[in-house]
């Protein structure tokens, strides 16, 4: 008998080291330079918060902070490019196995942008360009009410099932979101606007579960050695601003976003990447052509609007749609040069000796499907 429970024992150990082993880990940027690295995790109880980090397993400090919290934010500073950084989180007598991410490059940029991700599809393909970070243009989940029940605004479990579709992603690339409907959306949409708010236009629970810069529900990320800056906008449903319906923030000429927006493309680096999700041609005629005259300050703009993949060209300026579920009805921009009903990414390769910027979409099954390249921007006239 005693032998038998040994055994028993043993054989049990592995199973209960993994169970207490913290498995829920993703990597976001609080502030608007890749200095430095938030690490968020997850625990069933709640306790303090620390991290373990370094260029090798054997080199690792820590940071640790005193608090009693299930939803855990460290930020960590990054001095090292070119590199791979090992890490791992602790929460009492719980911790992580040691994972890695890398650090941000000299020479090559890639960056991927997703959107439309409710029937989590198979990423192999996206996973395998091995980017440095990954972006959304919106609808990030179904929406809230289904896991949480109607009218809970601060309820993450939408959030977490994201990150437990993909665990290896979101522990080794850096990851910024932006805002969709179905991301606030807390009670069904029914047919015709309701008594009560549909949505949560604050988006508690977003702002709760990821560490973003800014404002959080808009932002902004510069990664200067490529000269680049990403804007994340709030735009979507905007026809239902106004009533129960309203999803997003206000959007007139005298708004919180459109000065902000008005005030980080004014002194802008030279390529600028415009994430939302809303229409794009129902945006370039918003405020008469007001928010177009400062898109077009920039180099592309991306959205996650429509169910299909898209290259639209306006005046100069580029306009994409991309979405992970790419089959559904097709809203062609008037100005459309490229659309496939395909599910789709959009990757961006950053190349700093020549300035460039190669913006491709591709399926998930790794084909290109529209390429373009963009060259070294220079610093645009920017009009009062």
């Amino acid at each position: 008998m005693k032998s038998l429970l040994f055994f028993l024992c043993l054989n049990l150990l592995p199973i209960l080291a993994n169970a207490a082993e913290i498995q829920r880990i993703w990597l976001t940027h609080n502030t608007n330079r890749p200095d430095k690295m938030v690490v968020n995790w997850l625990t069933e109880q709640p306790g303090d918060s620390e991290v373990r980090y370094g260029l090798s397993p054997e080199t690792m400090e820590s940071f640790r902070i005193d608090e009693a919290t299930t939803l855990h934010h460290v930020e960590i500073p990054l001095a090292h490019r070119d590199t791979i950084y090992h890490y791992s989180v602790k929460t009492g007598n719980r911790q992580s196995a040691t994972h890695t991410f890398k650090a941000y490059p000299t020479e090559t940029l890639r960056v991927a942008i997703v959107a439309d991700w409710q029937s989590l599809p198979d990423l192999s393909s996206l996973i395998k360009e091995d980017v440095h970070l990954l972006l959304t243009a919106g609808d990030n989940i179904n929406n809230l009410w289904q896991k949480c029940g109607p009218g809970q605004r601060d309820c993450i479990t939408p959030y977490i099932n994201l990150i437990d579709a993909y665990p290896t992603l979101f522990r080794s690339t850096p990851f910024l979101p932006i805002l969709g409907n179905h991301d606030r959306e807390i009670h069904p949409r029914g047919k015709k606007p309701p008594a009560h708010a549909v949505y949560d236009v604050e988006a508690t629970a977003f702002r709760r579960f990821f560490e973003l810069p800014d404002d959080e529900w808009k932002w902004h990320f510069d990664i200067p050695e490529f000269d680049v800056r990403f804007i994340g906008l709030d735009f979507n449903h905007i026809s239902d601003f106004g009533n129960t319906w309203q999803t997003c923030h206000p959007f007139g000429r005298d708004s919180a976003q459109y000065l902000w927006y008005q005030s980080v493309t004014k002194q802008a680096p030279g390529h600028i990447v415009t994430l939302y999700n809303e229409r794009n041609a129902s945006m370039r005629s918003q405020l008469e052509g007001g928010w177009f005259t400062l898109f077009q300050r920039g180099t592309i703009c991306v959205t996650g609007f429509g169910y299909f993949a898209e290259r639209a060209e306006v005046d100069g300026l580029t306009f994409y749609n991309t979405a992970l579920s790419g089959t559904g009805t097709q809203y062609a921009d008037p100005h459309s040069k490229f659309l496939a009903g395909k599910d789709s990414y959009l990757l961006l390769t950053c190349e700093r000796s020549s300035g460039t910027m190669t913006a491709e979409l591709k399926s998930l099954n790794n084909e290109v499907l529209d390429r373009q390249n963009f060259p070294k921007a220079s610093r645009k006239p920017v009009k009062p």
